[in-house]
């Protein structure tokens, strides 16, 4: 009978720990749906329209607000792995002077890139301040009239 419950714990453990390995699927991002994509005619279509057709854009351009971004990713992580990209959609709508939509372009996971991050650090120029200076700096900054 103690085997049988030991056997039983064992049995369940080992279905959790497997069970914490599976791999989980994450969307992040806003894609709009293509059939509402396709009814955008460049030429045509206002910036209000587009924001009722398909939603308000993931992110858009610092500069005047003339380009609009729609980014999706779907990701795969297992366990503790890193997470592996399975798919990348962006949505490019850039509107004229007018706000009227003057270029539709979609990219996927084929067009990034993969850019090294640059570990120089600029200096600025400042106080740079020894360790004797930070110990003692405060000595006599302090003012003697406390909370009274």
């Amino acid at each position: 009978m103690k085997n049988k419950y030991h056997l039983i714990a064992v049995l369940a453990a080992a279905a959790l720990t497997l069970e914490a390995c599976t791999s989980r699927i994450a969307i992040r991002g806003n894609l709009p749906d293509p059939d509402l994509l396709a009814n955008i005619e460049v030429g045509h279509v206002n910036k209000r329209d587009v924001g009722e057709m398909i939603g308000s854009p993931s992110s858009v351009s610092p500069f005047q607000g003339e380009t609009w971004y729609y980014i999706s990713e779907r990701t795969e992580t297992v366990a503790f792995l890193k997470p592996e990209v399975l798919e990348r959609k962006v949505v490019i709508i850039r509107f004229d002077d007018k706000g009227i939509v003057k270029e539709k372009k979609s990219f996927g996971l084929e067009a990034g890139q993969d850019i090294e991050m640059v570990a120089r650090v600029t200096p600025t120029a400042g106080k740079e301040l020894s360790l004797i200076k930070q110990l003692f700096g405060n000595i006599g900054r302090f003012n003697n009239a406390g909370p009274k």
